[in-house]
């Protein structure tokens, strides 16, 4: 089965570390052939053509200058060509622009939901004009949202597939490198630096937190737009106004995140908002790591009480008394790390995902074949 995956391209988050998994699993295991289509030339395709999956690159769009769109979707177009069973869109940006012409061409579109749907936002009210043959929703949380923008067609639940490498650094020589004590107990957070991912609730709860000795914090992730650099400007500010600046590391854009986790103790993102699904999390599970987070959106379907604690949304308080007994609790910490691998593997294992992926898609292509009409429920 020959899956054409379209995105831009041009930033790097959950979406495109999933599109990585997929593309890390042999066909051979999988029954599916994927393939790339993007916008932008950015870190996304460098690391396909490392996995020697190159993409096929459309041109950089923007909406605001309508022939880049138009030279977009006929270079799109002339890729359809090749012959795919699936085109698969993620975000509704891809939908908007490129969906339309995959109906054309009459192969089915498939929308990947990977945020809640308002039909509010003016990507969701273009896409909304072209719907998809089958939506797919990360998590049953963003199912929830679906009649926002696609009421009537027929949808399920994927989890995305998460990247998992073995870390080669040695721990020690990390946490030097990082003016990290060895044995301090790291508390990290990797995300895009955006408000609602909860860093400033963090920051707080770390500050009532000062007089417990042996912590030091990690924030991973380095802004890649204007508004997400004056974000990260406000709350290193904050952590120096609270009296915590000489604990919290701010270790920007790296490429490591992976050896960084594994480097640590504890991962906790007090999102402000539901995070649709939260591939962040499965890979702190992944590395061992305790995953503190609050009780809303998909992190509760990848988050249990065998490897971590959810705490109420806004609470401050509960927040920083949670992490006040994972530093000081070590065999507690120690033991809802250890249950994080297996979880994982239960939660968003490639291989499993990618034949559940191949699964989804198959009524569908079965169904333009000539095997029998595709319901569309809602």
């Amino acid at each position: 089965m020959k899956v054409l995956h379209v995105y831009a391209g041009n930033l790097f988050g959950g979406i495109e570390s999933m599109l990585l998994a997929l593309a890390g699993v042999p066909d051979s295991q999988s029954g599916l052939q994927h393939a790339f289509a993007l916008c932008f030339d950015e870190r996304l395709a460098t690391e396909l053509r490392a996995l020697d999956q190159p993409a096929h690159l459309l041109g950089p769009v923007r909406m605001s200058r309508p022939v880049s769109a138009h030279t977009a979707r006929r270079r799109f177009d002339e890729v359809l060509g090749a012959g795919f069973d699936a085109v698969i869109c993620h975000a509704p940006w891809a939908q908007a622009i490129f969906g339309g012409v995959a109906r054309r061409r009459g192969v089915p579109v498939v929308f990947w939901a990977h945020d809640r749907m308002t039909g509010r936002h003016w990507t969701e009210r273009l896409a909304r004009l072209v719907p998809p043959d089958l939506l797919i929703c990360n998590s049953a949380f963003t199912q929830t949202t679906r009649a926002a923008l696609y009421p009537t067609v027929r949808s399920v639940v994927v989890h995305p597939a998460a990247r998992f490498t073995d870390p080669s650094r040695e721990r020690r020589y990390l946490r030097m490198s990082l003016d990290t004590a060895h044995d301090a107990v790291v508390i990290v957070q990797a995300s895009r630096c955006e408000p609602w991912k909860g860093h400033r609730l963090l920051l707080e709860a770390l500050a009532m937190m000062r007089d417990v000795p042996g912590w030091t914090c990690w924030v991973v992730g380095g802004p890649q737009r204007p508004h997400e650099a004056a974000y990260v400007a406000e709350l290193r500010e904050t952590a120096a106004r609270t009296g915590i600046d000489d604990r919290v590391r701010w270790l920007g854009h790296r490429p490591d995140v992976a050896t960084l986790l594994a480097a640590a103790d504890v991962y906790c993102q007090p999102n402000l908002e539901p995070e649709p699904f939260g591939l962040a999390f499965v890979e702190a599970l992944a590395a061992g790591l305790p995953v503190v987070s609050v009780r809303q959106g998909g992190v509760c379907e990848i988050v249990d009480e065998t490897c971590g604690v959810l705490t109420p949304p806004g609470d401050v308080t509960a927040l920083a008394q949670t992490l006040t007994q994972l530093v000081t609790q070590t065999d507690r910490r120690r033991a809802l790390g250890a249950a994080g691998p297996a979880r994982r593997r239960a939660v968003a294992d490639p291989l499993t995902q990618a034949q559940r992926l191949r699964e989804t898609l198959q009524p569908l292509i079965a169904s333009r074949s000539g095997a029998g009409p595709w319901e569309r429920v809602g």
